[in-house]
C-alpha cells in the first residue's frame, strides 16, 4: 500500500511539472512584446512609421510607404499566429487594432493586449512613450 502510494505521489508531481504541449501563454506574450520593440527600433531606423496591428488570432508589421501600408518584408516582422488555443482581446475590443510608432519612436497611442487561455491571462502593454511591458 505503501508503495502505491509513493508512486501516485510521484506521478502527480510528474504530471504538475510537465510542460504544456501547447506552449506557454507566456511565450507567446514575449514573443510579442520583443517583435513590438523590434518595430519600434524599425520606425527609428528607418525614419519612418511603422505600425503593428493586432486581431484576435495573430498579429503583424507593416510600414507606411507610397501612402499606404505594406508589410514589413523582414522574416522575424511576418505575421504570426497566436499559440494554440490562445485568444487576444486588445484595449479597444475591436475586431483589429493598429498602433504605429513614428519615426521618433513615440506610439500614437497606448493599446493593450490581453492573452487568454483556459483560465490563464498575460497582458502586453505599450505605451505612448513605445515602452513595451508585460504583466501577468
Amino acid at each position: 500500500m505503501i508503495v502505491i502510494t509513493i508512486f501516485a505521489l510521484a506521478a502527480a508531481a510528474v504530471v504538475l511539472v510537465m510542460p504544456d504541449p501547447r506552449g506557454r501563454i507566456r511565450g507567446d506574450a514575449e514573443r510579442f512584446a520583443a517583435r513590438a520593440r523590434a518595430a519600434h527600433d524599425a520606425a527609428i531606423m528607418t525614419a519612418r512609421p511603422v505600425s503593428v496591428w493586432v486581431a484576435p488570432g495573430g498579429y503583424g508589421f507593416d510600414e507606411r510607404t507610397g501612402g499606404r501600408w505594406v508589410a514589413l518584408g523582414e522574416k522575424s516582422m511576418r505575421v504570426a499566429q497566436w499559440g494554440n488555443g490562445i485568444q487576444a482581446v486588445s484595449s479597444s475590443a475591436a475586431g483589429r487594432d493598429r498602433v504605429v510608432f513614428d519615426p521618433t519612436g513615440m506610439a500614437d497611442r497606448p493599446l493593450t493586449v490581453e492573452l487568454r487561455r483556459e483560465g490563464q491571462s498575460v497582458r502586453v502593454s505599450i505605451g505612448v512613450n513605445g515602452t513595451v511591458q508585460i504583466r501577468g
